[in-house]
């Protein structure tokens, strides 16, 4: 019985009939809307044409009062049937994943992909049909960059990665927390506005608009002016150039640093929608309480040196945001002249940055982190077979038992692999199409994982701390006049380089020097497999070159002989993608020639 999938399907059908409840809520208080707004005008000009004016004021009123409080409640109604939908998207996006059809999915990740990256192109680890596409659930700017960091960067700390595990193991039990703070995620701008231009703005201090006197003035001035606009319309008791000599000096002051003034704010606004969005995941944060070591310390983290919970600041900057209005406008103009709005806004903000704005950066961060461990622990969710890696303090060790690729849901064939004694080499051999390039990809991959903190596809699987290099998809580059061989060949330069240094290295190589003749192809093979041995690194080999199996014996068990193999029946080609030991005796490549229609027929 699959329960998360029963979940899902539960939880998808509950949100879809509350979201109809809601839609129809929502299509009411809209009539209800039309239908006061057009009964009070009717009432109004009946009013007005009947002289009846005891009535016209009282009745006007209650008209809009009611229109407004309609006006409240539509849009209550609204956010409440957006939050649902998100809700009911999130579990459909959920059962879609675990039957296997979230290659549908938008976020690929594709801005990601780095070609010269050590391992990522060869993983598939962005892009369409990726590892990203399959587990991304971040929404924000800062949670795709830290599940992007998750994934490309080896975390070299062990206990680190412990307790990655153990807040993964947390926010999974956690479904209901998870949806909601998702959720509050999926009212992001579709842009995904990068915060560093936020971060900047909140780290840039303005003194003027903090000095004392500068408050005073904003303060004093605009009173100042709208007293004498009143005294001068109501009693005519002083001459009109006292209120226009105030605002002419008011107006100068509006010009004094217009540009600098607009430029901050400007910059600030158009965070406004994600600003709302960061306040509400932070509270969600907040507002719980945590087991997990790590997930505690991200919650301590955002409290500031006033013990103010981040969310509050948040809150508070979003609120000052809100007042700056669309500056452009005519009317505003002269509201700007009167209330200086510009300059109270500024020391509002000025005040906030003061307070808050060297905090900005670690609480969306915060959110990153939270968005990148709750990514990683729908793995843990929707596969609660799978195995929490063991991370070895013994150096270059690898084993794993049932280990498969987690990205082939509905075909996927689980080998058994380990480093065994003194074995740093395993030679991988078969024939076309028989399963050695996916091999490679799924300890690769599985490697990814358990150094992001996540569970692996595995019965067991114990590692220990290597960085990752391949050398598997090698393409030419027409642009740098490289071609395919030479661009492998600076592939094989960067491990080689890699392994000299004091850092435990696993390498990944994958039909290496396909692009030369046979025996060069076999000689540089041997001579790499040697430099990667005396150095100490450690990985998988695949090749057709059946010849490279005598190295096993030539090098005392450092180097192991592993093959697959296929079979035929009824003159069809069967694989069954098993690793076994030895080297490959089959070959299929005549086989699939003729298969295609190319014969000899001379």
């Amino acid at each position: 019985m699959n329960i998360p999938k029963k979940r899902y399907e539960k939880r998808k059908s509950y949100y879809a009939k509350l979201l109809e409840k809601q839609r129809k809520s929502l299509k009411l208080m809209g009539n209800l809307r039309l239908f006061v707004a057009l009964a009070g005008l009717g009432n109004i000009i009946f009013l007005y044409i009947t002289k009846n004016n005891n009535l016209l004021l009282p009745i006007s009123l209650a008209y809009i009062i009611i229109f407004i409080y309609l006006v409240l409640k539509h849009n209550q109604t609204k956010h409440k049937v957006n939050y649902t939908f998100s809700l009911y998207k999130i579990n459909n996006n959920s059962l879609e994943r675990i039957c296997g059809e979230w290659k549908s999915f938008s976020d690929t990740g594709d801005e990601f992909y780095d070609e010269a990256h050590n391992f990522s192109a060869d993983f598939d680890i962005f892009g369409k049909g990726s590892l990203f596409q399959w587990i991304n659930t971040a929404k924000t700017y800062m949670g795709r960059q830290s599940l992007k960091r998750y994934l490309t960067e080896t975390c070299l700390d062990k206990e680190q990665i412990y307790k990655r595990q153990e807040a993964i193991n947390e926010l999974a039990r956690r479904l209901w927390w998870r949806q909601r703070f998702m959720a509050e995620g999926m009212s992001i701008t579709e842009e995904i506005q990068n915060p560093e231009i936020l971060y900047k703005w909140a780290n840039e201090k303005n003194e003027f608009y903090l000095k004392p006197w500068t408050i005073f003035g904003v303060r004093i001035l605009p009173i100042i002016s709208i007293l004498l606009i009143l005294v001068y319309f109501i009693t005519k008791d002083i001459s009109y150039y006292y209120p226009i000599i105030l605002l002419a000096l008011q107006t100068l002051i509006i010009k004094f640093k217009n540009k600098e003034r607009s430029k901050s704010l400007n910059t600030v606004y158009k965070y406004k929608d994600n600003i709302k969005v960061y306040s509400k995941m932070l509270k969600h944060f907040e507002n719980n309480y945590f087991k997990s070591e790590y997930l505690k310390e991200l919650r301590d983290n955002i409290i500031n040196e006033e013990a103010q919970r981040a969310y509050q600041q948040i809150d508070r900057l979003e609120k000052i945001v809100e007042n700056i209005t669309n500056r452009d406008n005519a009317a505003f103009i002269f509201v700007n002249i009167v209330t200086l709005w510009d300059y109270r806004c500024m020391i509002a903000l000025e005040e906030w940055k003061e307070r808050s704005g060297i905090m900005i950066e670690a609480w969306l961060d915060t959110i990153g982190e939270i968005e990148a461990l709750s990514s990683l622990a729908v793995i843990k969710y929707d596969n609660p077979d799978w195995v929490r890696p063991e991370i070895m303090d013994e150096p270059s060790y690898f084993k794993a038992i049932s280990m498969g690729h987690p990205l082939l849901t509905n075909k996927r064939v689980c080998n058994d692999l380990e480093f065994q004694d003194q074995t740093r080499v395993l030679l991988i051999t078969g024939s076309n199409m028989s399963g050695k390039s996916t091999l490679l990809r799924t300890a690769g991959i599985n490697l990814v994982l358990a150094y992001a903190g996540a569970p692996v596809c595995a019965k067991v699987f114990k590692c220990s701390i290597m960085k990752i290099y391949t050398c598997m998809r090698i393409s030419d580059n027409l642009e740098k006049n490289i071609s395919s061989f030479y661009a492998e060949l600076l592939r094989i330069k960067s491990i080689i380089k890699a392994t000299k240094h004091k850092e435990q290295i696993f390498f990944l190589l994958d039909e290496i020097f396909k692009g030369t003749n046979s025996q060069d192809r076999h000689e540089g093979a041997k001579i790499l497999i040697r430099n990667l041995l005396r150095n100490g690194a450690v990985g998988l080999v695949s090749t057709h070159d059946l010849e490279l199996g005598v190295m096993e014996e030539e090098n005392k068990g450092k180097i192991k002989n592993y093959h697959f193999q296929e079979s035929y029946k009824d003159n069809e080609i069967y694989f069954d993608y098993k690793l076994k030991p030895g080297v490959s005796t089959t070959r299929n490549a005549l086989y699939l020639i003729r298969m295609i229609g190319i014969d000899d027929d001379l």
